[in-house]
């Protein structure tokens, strides 16, 4: 529509809504909001809205000279209740920024400035909008309006009037502004090539899990997320190696889902090469002084036999008679197999930046003559294009602005207000391009495992060329560049106690049968915590976070307190409890040393503490002495003399006398139960003797009589004779 012109309180109350909101603002910091949130109606006590505006023009902030804008503004409205209809205003200065200060200040500032020059452009009428919802309302900035610009970077605001929440006595007024750039391109576009880091962090900050892998690349994953967003874009990916590295560990059990992501992966046509595992710093560990990059000690901890079993012929083919064959046991890839990129261009280097000469020169040692590095143009002075030569080493700069701007938009979910941070990318890129004479530009995103994929292709598509890539980029002719004085920090000095702490570890280790199951993790989260994506707060909390977790370990294995032993025995085996906290069996030595000689101990004694236990440990003692109190000095050792824990003392109250008497007292009742049971013994049977004897007296008595009463009955009554009448 055709531009109208605003109320001559257009200006006043664009600044007290900017005003309001300018601590906001800068908190978020460059372009890290879209739009910049309302207030409420002036008034004691009245509370900041939800409402907020984002504004673009153009695509994606850029038209082309003479040709038609168009804005577009989004009414977001995160409150509960609903926003009445009101009308914006757009409004440009036609006085170009001059350079990226001038554009940080305005985008930081959200709308602040004083300064005249702001004439209106267009504006419409806005829709209601329901709670927790948005609108967008397009204008339209009739051609003439920015015909007559020159390429340039313009400053452009809008702002909301006319809108309110609530009805009645309850209506609340609702004023919203938000800022944005409008870039009028110039003839030709700079040729600018995108570096994509492919990145994901295990919570244990080892090796990605199998849980994890299968959550990464699900549909909605993050890993998924960062392979859609770079298909079909020219944009050139550093995969940091133990990705590849955790789904390849897996063998066999690597689930289907997990190997399409990989395939996926290396089928992309994109140009790549590979971080460093874990994406560990080069500059940390250049400035701590290494001879060599920091590498993984060894996979192999993290294989298992299973997952790498060879598979039976499955041709189908019969089988008769077969020959007895040894089994095959597993075949483990190496560990260059398993870390390999495919496709990747070898000798690139992409480190934080704060490097000195002398790092340049140790990058060489590293990587080889060959060797380029990745640098932020904050590290060179002046503004350098984006193939450098610094005292003979080769150098790829990327636009530091125009990276940033890029990595909140990549960052940025919401599609509104992703509009603000891709204008100011391309605004950071035509003053780079204005200062380097048209010169390849190269832009870096950070490293951040946690985007859309709509976001990352946005942003990709925002400022890459199709078609420039890795090798244009390194073939395009160098200028000379010069390193800026940044000051430095005390990374390296970090990494020096991390690695003298993890010296430690690998005397320590001697306990283990395998002491890469310890190391191999150590070295790995050591990488991890030298990351290039690490801020100063995360890096200082990573180092004291793995310092602690370090002496936990160390103390995993110790002798608990122990209180007085009684020792009523001249010779006796005395127990000792050895805690094992890690989760692998433990060999220990366990010395033991009287402060008595009179009392002999058995100075050595091995055992093996299994996983997560305390378990004690028998040690042969023998007194020379009756009675008395003496101490045991306890140490522990590693099967190569490493000392474990703290030594510690226990007292030992000796009574070995106590035996004697305690033999006598328990010989006495012995003898007296002895002649107790011998006494009942002889009782019993002298009464059993007794009742025999009587019971027979009875007997004979009973036999007696009986034999005279059948006499008897014989004589009374005599048998008749049968042959006489």
């Amino acid at each position: 529509m055709t531009a109208t012109t605003p109320d001559n309180g257009f200006r006043a109350r664009l600044r007290r809504a900017a005003r309001g909101t300018v601590g906001f603002a800068i908190a978020l910091a460059l372009c890290g909001a879209g739009g910049a949130p309302a207030l409420a109606a002036e008034g004691d006590g009245a509370e900041p809205s939800s409402v907020s505006l984002h504004l673009t023009a153009g695509v994606r902030g850029v038209v082309s000279p003479g040709g038609a804008v168009t804005a577009s503004i989004t009414v977001q409205n995160d409150g509960d209740a609903a926003l009445s209809a009101g009308r914006v205003e757009v409004e440009i200065d036609r006085t170009p920024l001059a350079d990226q200060e001038e554009l940080s200040s305005w985008l930081a500032d959200e709308g602040t400035d004083e300064a005249d020059g702001f004439v209106p452009v267009g504006g419409d009428d806005t829709t209601a909008v329901d709670g927790r919802s948005e609108a967008i309302t397009t204008v339209t900035i009739p051609q003439e309006s920015v015909a007559d610009l020159a390429p340039g970077v313009y400053r452009l605001r809008a702002q909301l009037d006319g809108a309110a929440t609530g009805t009645g006595a309850d209506s609340v007024s609702q004023d919203a502004a938000a800022t944005s750039v409008l870039v009028i391109a110039a003839d030709q576009r700079p040729q600018v090539t995108v570096l994509v880091p492919i990145t994901a962090t295990p919570a244990a900050r080892s090796l990605l899990t199998r849980d994890e892998l299968i959550e990464l690349t699900a549909p909605d994953g993050d890993l998924t997320a960062q392979v859609e967003g770079v298909s079909g874009t020219s944009a050139v990916l550093a995969v940091d190696p133990s990705i590849p590295a955790a789904i390849r560990a897996l063998g066999t059990a690597a689930p289907a889902q997990v190997t399409e992501w990989l395939d996926r992966l290396d089928r992309l046509p994109n140009e790549r090469f590979a971080l460093q595992f874990g994406d560990a710093d080069a500059t940390t560990q250049s400035q701590a002084g290494l001879p060599a990059l920091l590498q993984p000690n060894t996979l192999a901890p993290f294989l298992q036999p299973s997952d790498f079993q060879p598979r039976p012929d499955a041709t189908g083919a019969p089988t008769t008679a077969p020959t007895p064959t040894p089994t095959a046991g597993p075949q483990f890839p190496d560990d260059e197999t398993l870390m390999a990129v495919d496709g990747a261009v070898q000798s690139i280097l992409w480190p934080r930046g704060g490097v000195t000469p002398d790092d340049l020169s140790r990058f060489t040692a590293y990587a080889g003559d060959a060797v380029t590095s990745v640098l932020p143009s904050t590290s060179l002075a002046g503004t350098p294009s984006g193939h450098v030569t610094i005292d003979g080493h080769d150098v790829l700069v990327a636009d530091a602005a125009a990276s940033d701007a890029l990595s909140d938009a990549a960052a940025e979910p919401d599609t509104a207000a992703r509009g603000r941070a891709l204008a100011a990318a391309n605004a950071a890129l035509f003053f780079t391009a204005q200062a380097t004479g048209g010169a390849p530009l190269m832009v870096g995103l950070d490293r951040d495992d946690d985007r859309t994929a709509d976001a990352l292709r946005e942003a990709i598509v925002a400022a890459d060329s199709p078609g420039v890539g890795l090798s244009s980029l390194r073939a395009a002719p160098p200028v000379a560049g010069a390193l800026a004085d940044e000051p430095g920090d005390a990374r390296g000095t970090s990494l020096q106690m991390l690695l003298a702490e993890e010296n430690e570890l690998v005397a320590f280790s001697s306990i283990l049968d395998d002491p890469q199951v310890l190391l191999s993790p150590e070295r790995i989260r050591i990488l991890r915590v030298i990351g290039v994506g690490s801020s100063a707060k995360r890096f200082d909390a990573d180092v004291t976070a793995h310092r602690s977790a370090t002496r936990e370990t160390l103390a995993a294995v110790d002798i608990p307190q122990s209180s007085t032993i009684q020792l009523l025995t001249a010779n006796a085996d005395l127990p000792f409890s050895v805690r094992n906290d890690l989760p692998w069996p433990v060999n220990i030595r366990l010395t033991v040393k009287p402060s008595d000689p009179r009392l002999e101990v058995e100075p050595i004694t091995p055992a093996t503490i299994q996983a997560g236990t305390t378990s004690r440990v028998k040690v042969p003692v023998s007194a020379r002495v009756g009675s008395g109190e003496l101490s045991l000095g306890l140490s522990l050792s590693s099967p190569t003399g490493v000392p474990l824990g703290q030594p510690q003392s226990v007292r030992v109250a000796v009574r070995a006398e106590w035996e004697g008497i305690g033999l006598a007292v328990f010989g006495g009742l012995i003898v007296v139960l002895i002649v107790l049971g011998v006494f009942r013994t002889v009782h019993r049977r002298r009464r059993e003797a007794d009742g025999t004897d009587a019971a027979d007296t009875n007997a004979d008595a009973n036999d007696a009589d009986a034999n005279d009463a059948d006499a008897d009955d014989a004589d009374a009554d005599p048998t008749p004779d049968r042959g006489v009448e």
